[in-house]
C-alpha cells in the first residue's frame, strides 16, 4: 500500500498531465515485455513488437531492434525498482522525448551512482527471493552500468541513442492508440475535476486507490508513505501501465503518480478485415507477413486461387500500399509494407499469436 499524505496546499496543486509521459511509456512497455500479463490488453502489440525481439523482420533493423530491448530490460526490470534518473518529471505534464532524453543525460553523477546502487542491490534481493529454482537465469548487469555510474559521456549518449531507438520501435507506430486512449481519460477525469473538484477527481482512481482525506491509498507492492509537503502531485496517464499505478521511488523528486488508462479503443476484428479487403485479398496479405517473402506461386497454392487471378489481387494490394514486390532473377517475391503488417497485427491476425516474454539478456556492451 501506497499512503499519499495531503496538506491543504498539495490539493491546490493536482495536476492531470495532458498526455502520456514518452520515458514512462517507454518503462512501463518495457516491463510489459517481460511478463504475459494483459493479453488482452496488450496481446495486439505484443504481436505487433514480436518479430523485432526476434531479430527477425518488419522494423528493418535485423538483430538491432532486439538488442536494443535487451540493453533496457537491463536497466528496466519488472520488479521493485527501477531507476528514478531514467523517468525524470516534468512539471505541467507536457512531455516530449527530446526534452526527456536531455534530462536523462544530464543526471548528476552522485545520484547515479547512488541509483545504480539501488538497482544492483534490488536485483540481488529479487533473486534470493525467489531462488535458484524461479527459472531467473543467470544473473544481469545493467547495461554500462560502470559506466553509467560515473557519468560517463559515450554510455550516457548511448543510453539517450537505446531511448531514442526504442521509442521508434516499439513505441511510436503505436502512438495513435496509446493518445487516443489517454486523450479519453484525461477529457473523462478532467470533466470529474470541473463538475465535483479534487474529491471528484480522486475518486475516479478507485478500485485501484482510495480517497481517505487526508491521505490517498494506492494499491502497491510494498508498504510506504509518500508527504507530499507542499508540492502537489502530478497525475500521469499512462497507456502501457498495467493494473496498478506506480510512483517515483525517491520520495525528494517531484511527486508523480502514473496510473493505467482504459484501453477504449478497440483494433478491427478478422472478420471486418476481411469484409474491408476481401476474403481472398486479406488471405493473400497475411500468408505474405506470414513468409515475410513469397513468390505469386507460393502464395497461389496457399490460398487455393488460381495465378492470375492472384497476380491481379496482389496487384491491388500493392496499389494500395500494403504489399510491395521486388524482383530476384526469375522470381518476383512479395512482402508486406510495414502498413500492411500493421493492418494484420491491429486486427489481431498477424503471423506470432503468443506474446514472447522478454528473456533475460547477458552483459551487454555499450
Amino acid at each position: 500500500m501506497l499512503r499519499i499524505h495531503f496538506t491543504a496546499r498539495d490539493l491546490e496543486y493536482v495536476r492531470i498531465a495532458r498526455g502520456p509521459d514518452p520515458l514512462w511509456e517507454i518503462v512501463c512497455s518495457v516491463c510489459r515485455l517481460q511478463t504475459d500479463e494483459g493479453r488482452i490488453a496488450f496481446g495486439p502489440w505484443r504481436r505487433a513488437v514480436t518479430p523485432l525481439l526476434r531479430g527477425g523482420g518488419g522494423g528493418g533493423g535485423g538483430g538491432a531492434d532486439r538488442a536494443v530491448a535487451l540493453a533496457l530490460r537491463s536497466l528496466m526490470p519488472c520488479g521493485p525498482y527501477i531507476p528514478d534518473f531514467l523517468t525524470p518529471a516534468v512539471d505541467g505534464g507536457n512531455a516530449d522525448l527530446r526534452q526527456g532524453v536531455d534530462r536523462v543525460l544530464s543526471t548528476p553523477r552522485s545520484r547515479l551512482r547512488r541509483e545504480f546502487t539501488l538497482l544492483t542491490e534490488s536485483e540481488a534481493r529479487t533473486r534470493l527471493l525467489t531462488g535458484p529454482g524461479s527459472g531467473a537465469g543467470a544473473p544481469v548487469r545493467p547495461f554500462a552500468a560502470e559506466q553509467l555510474a560515473r557519468g560517463d559521456a559515450a554510455a550516457l549518449r548511448a543510453l539517450g541513442g537505446l531511448l531514442t531507438a526504442y521509442d521508434a520501435a516499439f513505441v511510436a507506430p503505436y502512438r495513435p492508440w496509446i493518445d487516443a486512449a489517454v486523450a479519453s481519460d484525461v477529457a473523462w477525469r478532467s470533466r470529474e475535476l470541473a463538475a465535483g473538484g479534487i474529491r471528484a477527481l480522486l475518486e475516479t482512481f478507485r478500485p485501484m486507490a482510495r480517497w481517505s482525506p487526508p491521505v490517498l491509498e494506492v494499491t502497491y507492492p510494498v508498504e510506504r508513505d509518500l508527504h507530499l509537503a507542499g508540492r502537489g502531485l502530478l497525475l500521469v496517464p499512462s497507456y502501457f501501465c498495467w493494473r496498478k499505478p506506480i510512483s517515483l521511488f525517491d520520495g525528494a523528486l517531484l511527486p508523480v503518480l502514473v496510473y493505467p488508462v482504459e484501453k477504449p479503443v478497440q483494433p478491427p476484428s478478422a472478420a471486418s478485415l476481411a469484409r474491408l479487403l476481401g476474403p481472398t485479398r486479406a488471405a493473400l496479405l497475411y500468408e505474405v507477413a506470414l513468409r515475410g517473402c513469397a513468390t505469386t506461386s507460393e502464395l497461389a497454392l496457399a490460398v487455393g486461387c488460381s495465378l492470375p487471378n492472384t497476380c491481379q489481387q496482389l496487384a491491388i494490394l500493392r496499389e494500395a500500399g500494403l504489399a510491395a514486390c521486388r524482383k530476384e532473377g526469375r522470381c518476383v517475391l512479395h512482402h508486406p509494407t510495414p502498413l500492411g503488417r500493421r493492418l494484420l497485427e491491429t486486427a489481431g491476425t498477424g503471423p506470432a499469436e503468443e506474446p514472447l516474454p522478454m528473456p533475460r539478456p547477458a552483459t551487454v556492451s555499450p
